[in-house]
């Protein structure tokens, strides 16, 4: 292994209480963990960036272990869509802080663990000095400016981070460590520059089958146990590729770019919920809308059917989002083409590609092509509150 990651990260704690002896009995008695490796987790301070899905497993295989301190940074809430897959919450929780939620489980699994909560956003301004007081992070951050932030923090403090993440069937792990003069692999080597702008969907948009997250979190539990207690081998410098439509796994090697330059401060990512968008088009705000249709635009929906079954906005015409990138402004109603369009989706990255499908033919035309601000989420938030959403 070369690069600056030493192991094991952490010094054992004192000795272990009667009740921790029975507890962890079954760590006990593997001679790559021992009574020594179990005081170490019991002095280990984890910073657990995002208490959604791979947060939730991470969360509690790690409070199970006997890891001492959990941080958890998360400034969301609880939603019954999160329920699918982030299993350390349950319908008791929904509405409050996720922080809050996933330290009451991780107290009822594992009382001895303390747990520091940090119901806060990540940002330029903060996140070193959360990374500071921390042995490890585990980052499983669903948005990749998050990413960049925590990696940049992770290099200048030279904290190991576990990183993961999740999209429709497949998965990636990986262990990344690194100094000021950037000597060792970080996610940098691995993404050196953020997507092209709409190549790469949310969960939202894309899909994560529910049962993803765990065999992921599980993996970087893993990870961080070995890299606290310094048994076997890390992920450091490769990348753990899982494909559970096929249920294969297979590594890559990751190289430290050379000739990057080094991290001196936190990129400021303040428009990070903008970073990885598709490219901008002109927006109807949801406070626009009605009167908009009023004067003849019309709303195409470009959303699932099961979807429209949830929630849909009066007046609005269903077009899938696979036809209209398919046939451009063909597979409209000929009676629409030569009116306003106003496209909109869940949130608004669909709608955003629709729009990509029909520019060439509006382009050439005076006519309005839009799409809803911020979706039907944003629809029914702030004009219909109380309609479901999902």
């Amino acid at each position: 292994m070369t690069g600056p990651l030493r192991l094991p990260l952490v010094e054992p704690a004192t000795e272990l209480t009667p009740e921790e002896l029975s507890r962890y009995a079954r760590h006990l008695t593997l001679d790559r963990i021992g009574v020594v490796g179990q005081r170490r987790l019991k002095n280990a301070r984890v910073l657990v960036v995002g208490a959604g899905g791979l947060g939730s497993p991470a969360l509690q295989y790690l409070a199970a272990a006997g890891v001492g301190t959990l941080g958890i940074v998360d400034d969301d809430v609880v939603e019954v869509t999160n329920l699918q897959r982030q299993v350390i919450h349950g319908v008791d929780s929904l509405g409050t802080r996720k922080v809050d939620s996933a330290a009451a489980a991780v107290a009822r699994i594992n009382p001895l663990v303390t747990v520091e909560r940090h119901p806060v956003r990540l940002a330029a301004g903060n996140v070193t000095g959360l990374v500071a007081g921390y042995d490890l992070v585990l980052d499983g951050a669903d948005n990749f400016a998050t990413r960049y932030l925590v990696s940049d923090a992770c290099t200048l403090t030279s904290t190991p981070c576990v990183w993961g993440s999740i999209l429709r069937f497949d998965g990636r792990v990986s262990v990344f460590c690194s100094g000021p003069a950037h000597d060792g692999v970080t996610y940098r080597d691995l993404h050196p520059d953020l997507p092209p702008p709409g190549s790469v969907p949310s969960c939202a948009a894309g899909g994560v089958i529910g049962s993803l997250p765990g065999t992921i979190g599980s993996l970087m539990s893993t990870e961080a146990i070995k890299l606290i207690t310094g048994c076997g081998r890390p992920l450091y410098g490769r990348l753990l590729l899982h494909d559970g439509l096929s249920m294969t796994f297979r590594e890559l090697g990751i190289t430290i770019d050379t000739d990057a330059p080094p991290v001196t401060a936190v990129e400021d990512m303040a428009d990070r919920d903008q970073v990885c968008t598709t490219t901008p088009h002109p927006t109807v705000s949801p406070e626009e809308l009605d009167a908009r249709m009023r004067a003849g635009a019309v709303l195409v929906d470009v959303r699932d059917a099961w979807e429209r079954e949830i929630v849909s906005i009066p007046g609005s015409v269903a077009v899938h989002l696979s036809a209209v990138e398919e046939l451009g402004v063909a597979a409209l109603p000929p009676a629409l083409r030569n009116r306003d369009i106003i496209f909109h989706c869940k949130s608004g990255a669909r709608s955003a590609r629709a729009m990509d499908a029909v520019a060439s033919h509006f382009a050439r035309r005076e006519d309005n092509v839009a799409h809803l601000e911020g979706g039907i989420l944003a629809w029914a938030h702030q004009m219909r509150p109380g309609l479901p959403t999902y």
